[in-house]
């Protein structure tokens, strides 16, 4: 998700659709006597086998609904059908309908639809992904792979997604792009809209939050490409050679979940390799969250989700997107920085950032906010940040002013945005908005100049988690640790379709924007994970979001720990199991690998009832039939537990992907008020896909010890398996 306009385009919500419909969507107050959208999720009919045509699934569906709508013609009565991501129909009905409906003998649940809002040229480098030396040279660029994005939609005319050289779609894609207007091509494949069940206008994005998200997946090489001449490089995404299909669900007042399900419905129905999420609501119990559901489905075929984390940070229990079977991705920053130095009149020079880097702005009169009663004219604006930085700028510059200092607020640390203004800008940091402040307070004439001095690489220390991203730990599964991994997130550059900053742009097919979020941090995990499954078609899910979190750094090069906003060591409720490392993923020796039936376990452990976990699986009575299991005890790549239980004692399975004759010596991390053992403490495999489980023990004074990390590595001479633990 991305922070605004104020670097907040937020978050989103997916599931699914089969037959094109009429109805549209309804929102109002919901009482009696008016109507409402809502999903309702039901049991597959009676004898029910996927040949089945839609219409006999309609006519299954029309049997739950209400008398006076049960035999409506010639018009169908829903919005929306699906039996990809669910069983089920997104229809209006009244409140007293709804009610009936719920009673109605194969109805699991009726859901009232919910608005969820919205949640780079040097990233490649930064991940030390190069098409000469690097990465991507022994990794490929993702060719094969299909990355399906819900989002905003798609700029169709922008190079990003030319198709020059890229090979033709896989045979087993059935997707489709069926517009006069526009068209599609080798890059990007598929393109629909779900809005209130209409969809043949093309997804054109009027955003611009698609348009990024896609090239920062799978944007083609673009030379030359910058924010108004700040960063100036090859924009590429992060696996170039992949195909794009894209799932217009969101509009700028945000995305509707009936019509999120309607474009995962799609995704999985025309046969999407990577579902890109950047989006998601409030922590929800799995049965009630729509992307829970629909990812589990997409993960049944074999499909990998990526979600943002959310961008609730710093504030803990703050995320989105908790499923253990989706990858939950928070943001970090890169090592580049395009400067905007603020100059105060008593000689302090404060380093903050902008994207627009106009002339030196002279020293002027420096005044606190803009409140109406204050002339402004010639003057430099300090303003606090309450909305889109790009609005409070245009206010500035309509009101007279000649330059703008956004403030940091107290949370974000050192946090800072390069932003394309529309007038001369900077954004200071936290510490050094709390310098300009006191200035003003104390000094009768303050005054400021802002100095560009364009952008500068090989920033230290970097990354750094962004004050933003969301938290740990996880409300609705709180022992398993998300986030599970951070990613670039802050002022990447990708592809835009329309211009930004105060000149026009000649070449509207070249404009780029710098914007922020796990928004930003999510597609580039998407386009990892489809460089994984290209070079390893066979790998699960699970597999490739092992082989991401195990190969994960946690220190920089001088080995000292990631940092965190306020230049704190990272905990692991911040990081997951720490920064992701292309260089590694593709190799990462074993893997923690996880299964449907596992996954059941797994909520009937957490307390789930038979028709909760149906709602989730498709599964009737799961629960009875199968065992259950504890959270710690998914075979997950990571391990959480709570102080207050004294002890602990988990196994782990690990598949050998790496060498067939290979030894892992294991080696266990946790501080001196931990005793920690595992057992064995050496794994020999003799063939490829070798399964070897081993047992960790934990234990420690539940009086005293009420937070403590470590973690568990796997070592052998050519790959370090690496697992976090939490303890808290």
């Amino acid at each position: 998700m991305d922070i605004c306009l104020r670097h907040l385009l937020t978050s989103l919500i997916l599931i699914g659709l089969f037959s094109p419909t009429t109805p549209t969507i309804n929102h109002g107050s919901c009482e009696t006597s008016s109507q409402c959208t809502y999903i309702v999720r039901v049991r597959p009919p009676p004898n029910f086998s996927s040949d089945k045509s839609p219409m006999n699934l309609e006519n299954w569906y029309r049997s739950l609904l209400p008398p006076r709508m049960a035999t409506s013609k010639p018009q169908p009565p829903f919005i929306y059908t699906y039996r990809e991501a669910i069983f089920g129909f997104a229809v209006n009905l009244t409140k007293d309908e709804a009610e009936y409906v719920k009673k109605k003998d194969g109805v699991l649940m009726v859901y009232q639809d919910e608005l969820l809002p919205l949640l780079t040229t040097h990233t490649p480098d930064f991940l030390v992904l190069r098409p000469q030396g690097g990465a991507w040279n022994s990794l490929g660029m993702g060719e094969g792979s299909i990355i399906g994005l819900l989002d905003t939609g798609i700029d169709f005319k922008h190079t990003s997604f030319d198709d020059d050289g890229m090979n033709s779609p896989p045979t087993q894609w059935r997707g489709s792009c069926n517009f006069a207007s526009v068209k599609c091509n080798k890059k990007l494949i598929g393109a629909r809209s779900f809005f209130g069940g209409e969809g043949s206008e093309p997804p054109v994005d009027k955003i611009g939050h698609g348009t990024h998200t896609a090239s920062t997946a799978a944007g083609r090489f673009v030379e030359g490409a910058s924010v108004l001449g700040s960063g100036n490089g090859t924009a590429a995404g992060m696996a170039p050679h992949s195909h794009l299909a894209m799932y217009q669900v969101c509009t700028e007042w945000g995305c509707y979940g009936s019509d999120i399900l309607a474009g995962m419905e799609a995704a999985i129905a025309d046969g999407v390799h990577i579902i890109s999420i950047s989006l998601g609501g409030r922590s929800l119990p799995f049965h009630e969250d729509i992307i829970a559901i629909g990812s589990f489905s997409a993960m049944k075929k074999g499909i990998f989700v990526s979600c943002s984390a959310g961008n609730s940070g710093p504030t803990p229990k703050s995320l989105s997107n908790e499923a253990p079977w989706v990858l939950t991705v928070g943001a970090s920053t890169m090592d580049r920085q395009m400067e905007a130095i603020v100059k105060l009149g008593n000689g302090h020079l404060l380093a903050g950032e902008s994207a627009y880097q106009p002339s030196n702005l002279a020293s002027l009169p420096l005044v606190y906010e803009l409140d109406g009663t204050k002339n402004v004219t010639g003057r430099v604006v300090a303003c606090e940040i309450q909305g889109s930085e790009v609005e409070i700028g245009q206010t500035v510059k309509d009101a007279g002013g000649a330059g703008m200092i956004l403030l940091g607020s107290d949370d974000s640390g050192h946090t800072t945005f390069a932003t394309a203004h529309v007038l001369p800008a900077s954004y200071v940091n936290s510490p050094d908005a709390a310098a300009i402040r006191h200035y003003i307070n104390s000094s009768n004439n303050p005054t400021a100049s802002i100095l560009f001095n364009g952008t500068s690489l090989g920033i230290t220390p970097a990354p750094i988690v962004a004050y933003f991203s969301s938290r740990g730990p996880s409300t609705t599964s709180p022992c398993i640790l998300k986030p599970d991994i951070i990613g670039p997130g802050v002022n990447v550059i990708a592809a835009w379709p329309f211009k930004v900053g105060p000149t026009k742009v000649d070449d509207q097919a070249k404009i780029f924007n710098s914007i922020s979020g796990t928004s930003m941090s999510a597609p580039h995990l998407s386009g990892i994970a489809a460089i994984i499954r290209s070079a390893h078609p066979d790998w699960s899910p699970a597999a490739i979001k092992s082989a991401i979190m195990t190969t994960a750094y946690v220190m920089y090069d001088n080995k000292k720990p990631i940092l965190d906003e306020k230049l704190n060591p990272a905990g692991h409720f911040t990081i997951g199991a720490g920064h992701v490392n292309p260089s590694k993923v593709m190799n990462p020796g074993l893997v923690y690998d996880i299964d449907e039936q596992q996954y059941i376990s797994y909520l009937c452990g957490l307390g789930y009832k038979d028709s909760e976990v149906e709602i989730i699986t498709h599964q009737k009575d799961a629960c009875k039939k199968g065992r259950k299991i504890a959270q710690a005890d998914l075979n997950y790549p990571s391990i959480a537990v709570m102080a207050s239980s004294g002890k602990i004692e988990v196994n782990r399975t690990v598949t050998n992907v790496g060498d067939a004759r290979s030894s892992y010596k294991i080696d266990i991390e946790m501080p001196k008020e931990v005793k920690a053992s595992v057992s064995p403490m050496e794994l020999q495999f003799t063939k490829a896909k070798e399964k070897k489980t081993f047992t960790v023990s934990l234990s420690w004074d539940n009086s005293k010890t009420k937070h403590a990390e470590g973690s568990i590595k796997l070592v052998s001479g050519k790959a370090v398996v690496r697992s976090p633990i939490v303890i808290f």
